[in-house]
This record gives structure tokens, C-alpha cells and sequence, in this order.
């Protein structure tokens, strides 16, 4: 894993690898689980990678590569699929480079990356069950898209870890949404500053503190409202409607202490 990129070659692919590949002139990144064969499983919208259910959608789509128009023979139809689909490897990345996520990285390395997205303190579960979630999941849904609380990465490090975030007014897993809000969170909270110094620097460097702080606190390997639950209860759940707040009877499970 390099400090600036986790960029990989297909031949190093290995089943259960979760990866992403970066959109819209690095605007966002889309991830899934690689499960052998030179196939991927993904959580979109619609069929949609990146959904806002805003104008900003129809700007994102128009900034993606170009989509082939004839339909690929491996890949799984959006309309069948429940939100969870499976593409060849050429589809999911679309023209785009391959990059690996990378779980139990150490604080440093997790701070010293300036995007969130691209890497997690938790530890990933056996390639084994990893494989067996997404495949679960493509056969039965992953709930409703949600660009800050249930989007693709959700789902990739569902499948890696087993873990979820149940309470909705949160944030999800994903370290990418994060960045999105961390940044301007960073701005807002570091605006004080100006009360007491003009010094760009020294405003520049708590921005900095702050974002690196969202990040750190909300990575799912530090969080403490999480709870391990297998894909199986997840699913039933889920069509059952009960997956909405935190289940007082679940047993909260912490990542482990580093």
C-alpha cells in the first residue's frame, strides 16, 4: 500500500478484495467486492453508481466515462438486481484504474491520507465470508441507496467487516461521505480563528485538525455505536422494515482496540 495511492494491478485481484475506482475527474470513487472470476458486486441506485435524487445527479453522470450501448452478457441487469448488481471487472471500472482498499492500517498512515475512502482501521473478516455476504446480497437487496448513509462503500465494508452503523440520524460507514462533510465542517469550525488572529496559517492548520479529527472519529474502526450482524439477519431484517434505529437487544460489538 503506497502513502499517496492504492493503485493495483488485476493479477494481484484476489477474491474478496474490496475495490474502488475513482469518477467524474475524482469527484467520487465507486467501490465493490471483487468475488474471482473477473467479477465485482456493487450497491448503486437504480442501477445508478452515485445517486443524490438531485440535479447534481444528471451533472455526475455527464462527467462519467461513456457507458458501451450494447448490454455486457456478465453483467447483471440494475432492474434485477435490487440495487446490488454483478459486473464483469472491465464494467465496474469503466475505463478507470484499479485501486484496493486497505483494512487495519495504522492511525498514521489512516491520517496521512488527505481523502477519506481509500483505507479503514477496522479488520477485514476471512475472504471466505466476505464473498459469501456480497453474493447474499446481490440475491437479496442492501436497503435504500443513500449517498451519505448507504451508499456503494457502505456496502463494501459491510462485506469486508460485518459491522453497521443502525442508527440513521448518523453518518454511515463510509469515509469518502465523510470527506464531503468534513471539509466544510473543518471551514465552519475553524471561522472562530478570525476572532482572535488574522493568521491565515494558523486558521489553515486547524481546518486541518478539524477535518483529520471527522475522519479519525468516524471511521468505523474507531466508532463505538456499531454492531456486528450476520448478512442473513441483515437481509431479513431489511425486508421485514425493522432495520431503522439501533436494536436495543443487539449486542453493540467494538472493533478491536489497536
Amino acid at each position: 500500500m503506497g502513502l499517496l495511492s492504492n493503485r493495483v494491478d488485476r493479477d494481484s485481484l484476489k477474491p474478496g478484495d474490496h475495490i474502488y475506482s475513482w469518477r467524474s475527474a475524482y469527484i467520487y470513487a465507486h467501490h465493490g467486492i471483487y468475488v474471482g472470476d473477473n467479477k465485482v458486486i456493487h450497491f448503486t441506485r437504480h442501477g445508478q453508481e452515485f445517486g443524490t435524487g438531485t440535479f447534481l445527479d444528471i451533472l455526475l453522470v455527464s462527467s462519467e466515462p461513456a457507458r458501451s450501448q450494447v448490454p455486457c452478457s456478465t453483467c447483471t441487469p440494475p432492474e434485477e438486481a435490487h440495487g446490488v448488481v454483478s459486473s464483469c471487472l472491465n464494467c465496474f471500472l469503466l475505463g478507470g484504474v484499479l485501486y484496493r482498499f486497505e483494512y487495519s492500517v495504522s492511525p498514521t498512515l489512516f491520517l496521512a491520507k488527505a481523502r477519506g475512502g481509500t483505507c479503514t482501521l477496522a479488520v477485514s473478516d476471512p475472504p471466505d465470508i466476505v464473498v459469501h455476504r456480497a453474493n447474499h446480497l446481490l440475491n437479496n437487496g442492501f436497503g435504500c441507496y443513500n449517498v451519505f448513509k448507504n451508499n456503494c462503500e457502505d456496502f463494501a465494508i459491510y462485506c469486508k467487516t460485518g459491522l453497521l452503523v443502525l442508527d440513521q440520524n448518523t453518518m454511515g460507514q463510509s469515509g469518502q461521505a465523510v470527506s464531503i462533510i468534513g471539509g466544510p465542517l473543518a471551514a465552519v469550525f475553524s471561522t472562530p480563528l478570525r476572532l482572535v488572529t488574522t493568521n491565515v496559517y494558523g486558521m489553515a492548520a486547524t481546518a486541518v485538525g478539524v477535518y483529520c479529527a471527522s475522519r479519525y472519529a468516524a471511521d468505523i474502526g474507531m466508532r463505538r455505536d456499531v454492531v456486528k450482524m450476520s448478512v442473513e439477519n441483515l437481509t431479513t431484517r431489511l425486508a421485514a422494515g425493522t432495520l431503522q434505529v439501533v436494536d436495543s437487544s443487539l449486542p453493540v460489538v467494538l472493533p478491536p482496540t489497536r
